[in-house]
């Protein structure tokens, strides 16, 4: 059966693609998720409309990220943890420790945008990636200090 994609699916492709699936995965599974439509003509005709709507949005969207990556660089966040013998911290900074500093700073980023290179087990300053967009990262100046 030949559908049509609505949405990016890992597994088959792109928004517009043509694809030739089994009927089933199609009637069971990609058409009830609203993933897939059947390849008709109308349908062709109906997701080129979507997809200017997409584009526009996702345009909007990479402007929004990019102005808020711009004012992530300049802020710097301060996580104060208790620090045992050696300077060691008790366990390490979470991402979600990191998004509640950036909430105190004003923005609201969700802590699955945050990426930690490796884990913080130790006091000093950090660079933390945040990934607002697939084409837009910012990095945040992390203090970890004494509690």
């Amino acid at each position: 059966m030949k559908v049509i994609l609505r949405k990016n699916f890992s597994q088959l492709g792109k928004i517009g693609d043509v694809v030739e699936v089994k009927d089933g995965y199609a009637r069971n599974f990609l058409i009830p998720r609203q993933i897939a439509y059947l390849a008709t003509e109308g349908n062709i005709r109906a997701l080129e409309e979507e997809k200017k709507i997409v584009a526009k949005k996702e345009a909007a969207n990479l402007d929004n990220a990019r102005t808020l990556a711009a004012e992530l660089e300049k802020i710097s966040i301060t996580i104060p943890v208790k620090v045992g013998e050696e300077e060691k911290i008790f366990g390490s900074v979470t991402t979600q420790m990191i998004a509640d500093a950036i909430k105190e700073k004003g923005f609201e980023i969700d802590k699955r945008k945050i990426e930690i290179s490796e884990p913080i087990k130790a006091l000093g300053i950090y660079t933390v990636n945040v990934k607002l967009h697939s084409d837009v990262n910012a990095s945040v100046k992390t203090w970890v200090v004494r509690e």
